[in-house]
């Protein structure tokens, strides 16, 4: 009976495992041992540190390997210009639309709900920030001067447009080009079999990620922006459980209910690790043994979403510049909204799939419309949880566009989609693995 259970217990019911084993055991340490200078140095920042940094490296390592051999892949067999410009200017149009709709939306709540309270701004605030990249040096970036260390460095959108061109090139020398295709499939399926692997650590690495969450989330400061955090989280969710599916629906026909109960693991992965690229393997993965998505379209859509599309981000950065205008008592026109929203769309494009990044991103926002960015401080302290939850709105945007894109161009199979155990066989991680472990 034990084995029967189990067997029936997939890597859902793992994470959600570990999520919550992780929490409580966080929060029992915490009320158990307050102040305590043994759990801050020995568990909080040393095994919860060592196993979640781990867990987070591991996937890292894959991503540019991933990205790269992916997209080759990929643009190897989109061996027509017009395929692969169509294919790009749909993906980027898509990201952005969304992108537009999650910032109207998020700046209409916050003022109709007035999240802000002027009271806050005699707190101290206080906040280093990077210096954000300007519109123009992005663009400028865009070109990779050098590939290599592009890869090394992880920029993620220098790394897709050297693969795009690399595999461009590779479909149009004939009969070389075929064998150099051939051996990036190899590589490719090697990859996967890597994170297949990989993810046996995901249970124990989410587990430390979440305890050491609730030992060191100061509940203070999580008290004094209360309403901020819940007016975010509120539009978050509608965008996920709403926009997304409306869209999906309409664009493709497809079930939103459907597509909803595949994404679970990576949006719990998302969830997880606050990073987009990080999940990255794991939303490949279940977009082509799950969703059905043809590779040569997931092998673009997702790694560009990851890079461009951040509802979730620009969500946060529409509520908080609200909040944060409220606080100082500072009176935004329509033209100053208006810009908001064109600015955090465009600066999506420049925005790493990383945690955190949203606030280097916020700040220039704010600059933007004359906002003091010392008011960022006062979202620092909720900010890691938010952050969480709009990693896993941006991989699930990321994963409607793949969707419906793929659906137009011909490249979906409705049958993988329709079927509710498709990727739970001979691709799903964790079968693959037990099967490993069994031979």
């Amino acid at each position: 009976m034990a084995r029967t259970q189990n067997k029936k217990l997939g890597l859902t019911g793992k994470i959600l495992i570990g999520m919550g084993g992780g929490i409580l055991f966080g929060l029992l340490i915490r009320s158990l041992f307050p102040d305590s200078q043994f759990i801050e140095e020995y568990i909080t920042n040393g095994l919860l540190n060592v196993v979640g940094t781990i867990f987070i490296s591991s996937l890292q390592m894959l991503v540019v390997p991933l990205v790269f051999i992916s997209l080759v892949c990929g643009t190897c067999s989109l061996s027509d210009p017009s395929t692969l410009g169509r294919l790009g200017g749909k993906t980027i149009a898509f990201y952005l639309f969304t992108t537009a709709i999650a910032l109207s939306m998020a700046i209409l709540i916050a003022l109709l709900i007035h999240p802000g309270n002027a009271s806050l701004a005699a707190e101290n605030m206080q906040y280093a920030v990077k210096e954000a990249p300007s519109l123009s040096n992005v663009l400028i970036n865009l070109v990779p001067r050098n590939p290599i260390q592009a890869m090394t460095e992880g920029n993620m959108l220098q790394i897709i447009i050297f693969a795009v061109i690399f595999g461009f090139a590779v479909s149009h020398i004939g009969e070389r080009g075929k064998r150099v295709a051939a051996l990036f499939t190899d590589l490719n399926e090697v990859i996967m079999r890597v994170v297949t692997l990989i993810m046996q650590l995901a249970p124990y690495g989410i587990f430390a990620l979440m305890g050491k969450l609730a030992l060191t989330l100061g509940l203070e400061t999580f008290e004094s922006v209360l309403k901020y955090f819940f007016v975010v989280l509120g539009v978050l969710l509608i965008h996920a459980f709403i926009v997304y599916p409306t869209l999906l629906k309409v664009f493709s026909g497809l079930s939103p209910f459907t597509f909803i109960r595949k994404m679970r693991d990576v949006q719990l992965f998302a969830f997880s690790t606050a990073s987009s690229n990080a999940t990255l393997p794991v939303t490949i993965e279940t977009a082509e043994h799950r969703l059905g998505v043809d590779n040569k379209v997931a092998s673009f859509t997702l790694p560009l979403g990851a890079t461009i599309n951040m509802d979730g981000t620009a969500i946060m950065q529409g509520v908080a510049t609200v909040f944060i205008a409220q606080v100082f008592g500072i009176d935004l026109t329509i033209t100053d909204y208006a810009m908001v929203v064109v600015t955090a769309t465009l600066a999506s494009i420049g925005t790493a799939g990383v945690p955190g990044v949203g606030l280097i991103m916020l700040a220039m926002v704010l600059n933007q419309v004359g906002l003091p960015v010392e008011g960022i401080a006062l979202i620092m302290g909720v900010d890691r949880l938010l952050d969480m939850v709009r990693t896993a709105v941006n991989v699930t945007g990321d994963s409607v566009a793949t969707v419906v894109i793929a659906k137009s161009e011909g490249a979906f199979d409705e049958v993988t989609f329709n079927d509710s155990q498709a990727g739970k066989t001979a691709g799903s991680f964790v079968e693959q693995v037990n099967a490993d472990i069994k031979d």
